[in-house]
């Protein structure tokens, strides 16, 4: 059974940093895409961007194109979002997701099988 465990969330002020890690357990998951999304009070969880776990090819949401970096260490079985420039708006809880298969990196989030406890970030303005 897939586990994922994000960490590095927090609080922040306006364009300051922070980078979240995903750490997955429980399947081999060389065929996977990772990805993480949020949410914030009374919307709709959001893509963020997303990762083939063997050839690292990304994607990313409108809201994160510029600002956020996803990588992964496959040693660590960890993916990492880093976001910079952070605005009060990206202000949620972020979650990464897995779903099986590479062929395209899938932005909805009910194609997410599995996903994480989430992770809140705040920013401040």
């Amino acid at each position: 059974q897939v586990q994922l465990v994000e960490a590095g969330g927090g609080l922040v002020q306006t364009g300051g940093s922070l980078r979240l890690a995903c750490a997955a357990s429980g399947h081999t998951f060389s065929k996977y895409t990772m990805a993480w999304f949020r949410q914030a009070p009374g919307k709709e969880r959001e893509f963020v961007g997303g990762i083939t776990w063997t050839s690292g090819i990304t994607l990313y949401g409108d809201s994160a194109k510029g600002r956020f970096t996803i990588s992964r260490d496959n040693a660590k079985n960890t993916v990492y979002l880093q976001m910079n420039s952070l605005k009060p708006e990206d202000t949620a809880v972020y979650y990464c997701a897995a779903r099986p298969g590479t062929v395209r990196i899938v932005t909805a989030a009910n194609e997410y099988n599995s996903w994480g406890q989430g992770t809140q970030v705040t920013v401040s303005s």
